[in-house]
């Protein structure tokens, strides 16, 4: 090829440039088909790329076959008769409902039986709910309505139908009946209706009757020793001691001393209910010492039943101390102070022996802390009116009262709901009068903070004494006691 400045020998001129039309080969080479949709939409090169995308998408869609899919022949559905003998001489998995092995299919020497013969009797077990009645459960069961309550009444007259627990298994057997339509009778029933006892009932002579199985049981108490290392929980624990009892462990020092300055060489010592009964079966209660020695300080604390309050008492009788206590009415604002005052109603000045608190009609008046109810009724210009006695020669008077809720002598806890709020004798409108007394004189309710402690004296003091004794006398992880050691412990 000649270049565009060459020139023509013996001339001296140039040539022309020479100018090449590309064919069509090459401007179908040149051609871009593959455009990117997503730039310079709109331009010529966009809607090729689009034309070109529309033609690819048609095209399969073409040059699909219009031709019809090819139906078979539906298969026969098998009779009733067919089904059964495939089904017993078929070879597949019984799983899935084959007969193999186990009978021949039908021939003609098989006859229909007129009736079918129903088995003697039938041994089954039921299950007692959550909140499922004793004699529903056995009629689910099969058995007659009256037979059933009748069963009941048996077993109620033994034991507490309402004591059995949820989960209890009943082991029955029923007998033959006289015909389809009723209900087979119980012939036998065997469970377990408490920790210590099994009952049975038989039928003999046509009747049933209840039997007695005692279940011979170790009630000795467990103790558990260890060090408290790292974690008192933790080595608690890995001891064998229930993650209940050392919650409840550790609580009962928390109201002695502080659990920080337990030092990790001290020895925890934990007596805990255990009752083993001789068909293996463990059942374990709960915490009934709490020890724990560091150095030459012990803390010994024995739980004890007073005044139908159990708590933790030390060695010594000295229980639990409870300080303050709570307001007599939640929410109420105190709307009369203590002290001389100009009564809205009989209009001189005299002197206020307590604090009024406003609140609704009807809200609840609860114990500032646990006493003895000394006085409850109509009370003169203090309407209805409650006094409790407390300890320390204390006591509070709840004036106003819509309601009384507790009776005279009665034993209240703190918290307690007392009686309602309402607007009785001399009363402008719906409000609590609470009255605090030392040694008989009115003193100022906002100024005193109660200290209640509970003492052991006396015989009382005596059996305390004993069964703590009894109870550190266990060595621990032998049952060396004898199952006597718990009759004293109040529960």
């Amino acid at each position: 090829m000649l270049s565009l400045d060459a020139a023509i020998p013996g001339t001296g001129r140039r040539l022309a440039p020479a100018i090449e039309t590309p064919g069509w080969r090459d401007r179908l080479a040149e051609l871009d088909l593959v455009v990117d949709l997503g730039s310079r939409i709109g331009t010529r090169e966009w809607w090729r790329g689009l034309a070109t995308c529309t033609a690819l998408c048609l095209a399969p869609i073409l040059l699909v076959p219009d031709a019809p899919p090819l139906v078979g022949a539906d298969r026969p559905a098998l009779g009733e008769a067919q089904w059964q003998e495939a089904r017993a001489l078929a070879i597949s998995p019984l799983a899935s409902g084959a007969d193999t092995g186990r009978r021949m299919a039908a021939n003609d020497l098989v006859l229909p039986l007129a009736d079918t013969p129903e088995r003697p009797s039938i041994d089954l077990t039921a299950t007692l709910g959550q909140g499922d009645g004793f004699a529903r459960a056995i009629e689910r069961a099969g058995v007659a309505r009256d037979e059933a309550r009748r069963v009941a009444d048996m077993v109620s007259g033994v034991v507490a139908l309402e004591e059995l627990r949820s989960g209890t298994r009943l082991d029955m057997t029923l007998g033959r009946r006289a015909s389809k339509s009723q209900p087979r009778p119980l012939d036998h029933m065997l469970f377990r209706a408490r920790f210590d006892l099994k009952l049975e009932i038989g039928r003999t002579d046509g009747q049933l009757r209840i039997k007695r199985i005692p279940i011979a049981v170790d009630d000795t108490p467990l103790r558990i020793q260890g060090i408290v290392g790292s974690s008192l929980y933790r080595s608690a624990r890995a001891a064998g001691a229930p993650a209940k009892a050392v919650e409840a462990y550790i609580r009962a020092l928390g109201t002695r001393l502080s659990l920080g300055s337990i030092g990790s060489d001290a020895t925890f010592d934990l007596v805990i209910e255990h009752r083993k009964a001789e068909t293996g079966e463990v059942e374990v209660g709960q915490l009934l010492y709490a020890g724990l020695t560091q150095g030459n300080r012990k803390t010994r604390l024995l739980r004890w039943t007073k005044d139908g309050k159990a708590q933790f008492f030390e060695a010594s009788g000295v229980g639990e101390r409870t300080a303050g206590f709570v307001q007599p009415v939640t929410g109420g604002r105190m709307t009369s102070g203590f002290g001389m005052r100009r009564h809205p109603l009989l209009g001189y000045s005299r002197f206020h022996k307590g604090v009024d608190y406003g609140a609704a009609y009807g809200t609840p008046i609860r114990a500032v802390t646990e006493g003895t109810v000394s006085y409850a009724g109509w009370h003169g210009g203090h309407g209805r009116y409650v006094k409790l006695n407390h300890a320390g020669g204390m006591a509070t008077g709840y004036a106003h009262m819509s309601r009384i809720a507790v009776a005279s002598g009665a034993r209240v806890r703190q918290g307690q709901v007392i009686g309602y709020v309402g607007s009785t004798g001399l009363s402008t409108g719906p409000h609590l009068h609470f009255e605090v007394y030392r040694g008989g004189a009115a003193v100022n309710p906002r100024g005193v903070a109660f200290q209640t402690v509970s003492l052991l004296a006396g015989a009382e003091l005596a059996n305390f004494r004993a069964t703590l004794a009894r109870l550190t006398a266990i060595r621990p992880g032998e049952k060396a006691t004898p199952a006597s050691a718990m009759a004293e412990v109040k529960r």
